[in-house]
């Protein structure tokens, strides 16, 4: 293979078979399940980059089905979520969210989502189910169980237009790529939005949680001390691509 033609087709490993195509991703009928609780501010403080800013002691707990995904197949996801504040260079004050860990159970959105975006995903075993009148989610790493989420099936009908503002606020994670040598190649903060959204319900309901440690699926690092709030609706949207708003290697 020619040089140019490396340069032309080269955009995911492996070179000529990638793990994934290229974006962007549409999902249709992307179920969420939010459990927002209060956690310890200093345990948040020590995982959250700056220069974002953490915004009060919450922590958004999110299990997300979503069956039928552009690229990406079907597949579960689940991961614990940050409000921050971001100051642009012009002075201009962002809240969105932080990504602080994702974990799921299919290989091509691991490997798009880290190379991409930057998003930090590990594989595991999240389920969101439906028993009875409660929905379940689980988290298992390996054969340990690390999640154990339960709400209320339909309980209250939400409105959609605040939660419709809340999905256009940007989301930031850290995109970390190593040199051959083992340094840091690249370390970003990326933003990113979701785009074309379209809700299609909304529901609240009593929720409970629990969070349990692992070394190496590390969910129990920012503990639950009281259950805030909980959401579950249904979406089609599309992935919005990212833009880098700091270089670690580069700015001071």
């Amino acid at each position: 293979m020619k040089i140019a033609a490396v340069r032309e087709n080269a955009f995911a490993m492996p070179l000529n078979n990638p793990a994934y195509p290229r974006p962007p991703y549409k999902f249709y009928n992307r179920e969420f399940v939010v459990i927002n609780y209060r956690t310890d501010p200093e345990a948040l403080r020590a995982v959250v980059p700056e220069p974002l800013e953490v915004i009060g002691d919450t922590v958004a707990y999110e299990f997300i089905r979503m069956p039928d995904s552009t690229g990406f197949g079907d597949y579960t996801e689940t991961g614990q979520v940050i409000p921050v504040r971001f100051t642009t260079p012009s002075g201009r004050v962002q809240e969105g969210s932080y990504v602080h860990a994702m974990y799921l159970d299919d290989s091509s959105p691991i490997a798009g989502g880290r190379e991409i975006w930057g998003f930090p995903k590990k594989l595991a075993t999240p389920k969101l189910s439906h028993e009875q009148e409660t929905l379940v989610g689980t988290l298992h790493y390996g054969s340990v169980l690390c999640v154990t989420a339960t709400m209320g099936y339909k309980h209250r009908e939400l409105p959609l237009e605040p939660l419709a503002k809340a999905m256009a606020k940007p989301a930031f994670m850290l995109k970390i790529i190593p040199h051959v040598d083992g340094s840091p190649r690249i370390c970003e903060l990326v933003r990113y939005y979701l785009e074309d959204v379209t809700l299609k319900g909304a529901w609240a309901g009593p929720a409970a949680l629990q969070l349990f440690e692992h070394a190496m699926c590390d969910v129990a690092r920012l503990p639950v001390r009281e259950v805030m709030s909980a959401s579950h609706y249904v979406a089609d949207l599309t992935l919005g691509l990212g833009e880098v708003v700091f270089d670690y290697l580069q700015n001071d």
